[in-house]
């Protein structure tokens, strides 16, 4: 029954065309060196600032993620979601920022602010 099934998915498969050229799906478009230069220095801060974040909250024995929801003044996914995603998305530097503000944090520059290429 088996054998049955994967031949006549086989031959569904030989069967099939591409779609029209006008249907294809775009290649997706490359970032610019430009722009790979500023998310790698945005990245870096955002390292920065979710330490500095991370110490300030620890310092204050502030655990539990409804208080440092509260802390950082947003929703408590929100916050746990800005403090331990990995993938860099355009307005986090923004919002942690504001978060550092929040808890009188400040995070000093790099000494070769700009880094890597500048």
């Amino acid at each position: 029954m088996i054998g049955l099934v994967l031949i006549a998915a086989a031959s569904d498969i030989r069967g099939m065309s591409l779609p029209p050229p006008d249907q294809m799906p775009l290649a997706k478009p490359k970032i610019t060196p430009e722009e790979r230069r500023r998310r790698t220095a945005d990245r870096l801060i955002m390292i920065r600032l979710k330490m500095a974040i991370g110490r300030e909250l620890d310092q204050r024995g502030i655990t539990r993620p409804t208080d440092i929801g509260a802390a950082l003044g947003m929703p408590v996914a929100e916050a746990t979601k800005l403090l331990t995603r990995h993938q860099w998305r355009e307005g986090d530097v923004t919002l942690l920022e504001a978060a550092a503000a929040r808890l009188g944090v400040e995070v000093p520059e790099s000494a070769s602010n700009g880094w890597p290429g500048r």
